[in-house]
C-alpha cells in the first residue's frame, strides 16, 4: 500500500479575500478528516486552490497539514506550478516537511508538448525521493496525458500512480484494463470526478481522489468502501443519496458547491478565491437538500 491507495480526501483551503490561509478553519477541516479514517488526505489539489495561492502560503498550508496529520493519516501534497523551478522548490519543501506523497499536474499557460511535460515531471521527480502521482486533469490544465506518455512517465523511479479523469466512454473497466497492460505492475490507477466514484471503484480502480470526502468523509467512505468491496447493490443505494450533490457538481463545478456546503455547515465563512464567485444564494436550498439527503444537518 502507498499513500495513493484507497480513498483520498481533498479539503478546501479556507483563505481571506487577500489569499491568506485561515489557520483555525483549515485545522478544523483536517481534524475532521483524521477522525473519519480516510486512507489519505490531499492538500493543495485543485479543491485546495493551489493555483490561487502564493508559494509562501502553499508552504504554510503543508506545514499546518503535517502538524495535524503526522503519524495519524497519510498526507499528499500538490506541487503543480507554472515554472518547473517552482514545482521543484515546492516538492523539496514538501519532502522536508514530511509529506508522504506528491501530486503533480502539468500546469501551463502556453500549451505544452509531451516532451516538455516529460522533462517537467523528470525534473521534479529527480528533486526528491518522495513518491509522485501524475495528475491528469485536462479540464483545468488543458493537457491530456496520453497513454503513451503515461507509460513513459511511469519509467521515472519515483512516479508510481496516476490520478485520472473519468473516461469519456463511461467504461472505466475497459480503460483500467488498457492502462494495466501499458503500465508497470503495481502502478496505482486512481480516478477523480466524484459522481464516477462508484463505477470506477467497482471496475477495479486502486484509489479515488475525492472532493466530497474532503468535506463529507463519513458518507463518502461508506460509498467508497462498499464499491471497493464489490458490493454493487449496496454502493448503488449509497450513491443514490449523493445524486443531488452530484447534480450540483456537474452543473456548477465541485469547488463552488463544496464552498457553499462548508459555509452552510458553519465550518468556515471563506469564499472561493477570486475571480471565482460564490454559488448564488438562490441555489443554497439545493445545497441544503443535498446535504440533508446524506444525513448532514446544515447549520
Amino acid at each position: 500500500m502507498t499513500v495513493f491507495h484507497g480513498i483520498s480526501a481533498f479539503p478546501i483551503t479556507p483563505t481571506s479575500p487577500q489569499g491568506q490561509v485561515r489557520q483555525a478553519a483549515l485545522e478544523g477541516l483536517l481534524d475532521r478528516l483524521v477522525r473519519s479514517g480516510v486512507d489519505a488526505i490531499g492538500v493543495l489539489g485543485s479543491t485546495g486552490g493551489y493555483a490561487y495561492l502564493t508559494l509562501a502560503e502553499r508552504q504554510r498550508v503543508l506545514e499546518l497539514a503535517v502538524a495535524r496529520t503526522r503519524g495519524k493519516v497519510a498526507l499528499m501534497c500538490g506541487v503543480g506550478a507554472l515554472r518547473t523551478d517552482d514545482a521543484i522548490l515546492l516538492a523539496r519543501h514538501a519532502a522536508g516537511a514530511g509529506a508522504d506523497g506528491l501530486l503533480l499536474a502539468p500546469v501551463s499557460y502556453t500549451p505544452l508538448t509531451e516532451d516538455e511535460v516529460f522533462a517537467h515531471f523528470a525534473a521534479v521527480a529527480e528533486a526528491t525521493p518522495v513518491p509522485l502521482c501524475i495528475y491528469n486533469n485536462p479540464s483545468t490544465t488543458h493537457f491530456t496525458v496520453s497513454q503513451s506518455l503515461l507509460a513513459r512517465l511511469a519509467t521515472l523511479p519515483t512516479v508510481c500512480a496516476v490520478k485520472m479523469p473519468l473516461p469519456a466512454d463511461d467504461d472505466p473497466a475497459a480503460e483500467i484494463a488498457r492502462l494495466r497492460a501499458a503500465l508497470p505492475a503495481g502502478f496505482v490507477i486512481g480516478y477523480s470526478g466524484d459522481w464516477g466514484a462508484m463505477a470506477s471503484l467497482l471496475a477495479g480502480a486502486d484509489s479515488f481522489f475525492s472532493v466530497a470526502a474532503g468535506l463529507l468523509p463519513d458518507p463518502f467512505l461508506r460509498l467508497g468502501r462498499a464499491a471497493i468491496a464489490g458490493d454493487a447493490d449496496g454502493s448503488a443505494r449509497l450513491n443514490a443519496d449523493f445524486a443531488p450533490l452530484w447534480d450540483l457538481f456537474r452543473e456548477f463545478g465541485s469547488l463552488r458547491v463544496i464552498y457553499a456546503a462548508a459555509r452552510l455547515m458553519r465550518l468556515t465563512d471563506a469564499l472561493p478565491p477570486r475571480p471565482l464567485l460564490a454559488l448564488p444564494e438562490s441555489y443554497q436550498p439545493r445545497v441544503r437538500l443535498a446535504l440533508e439527503a446524506l444525513g448532514v444537518s446544515p447549520d
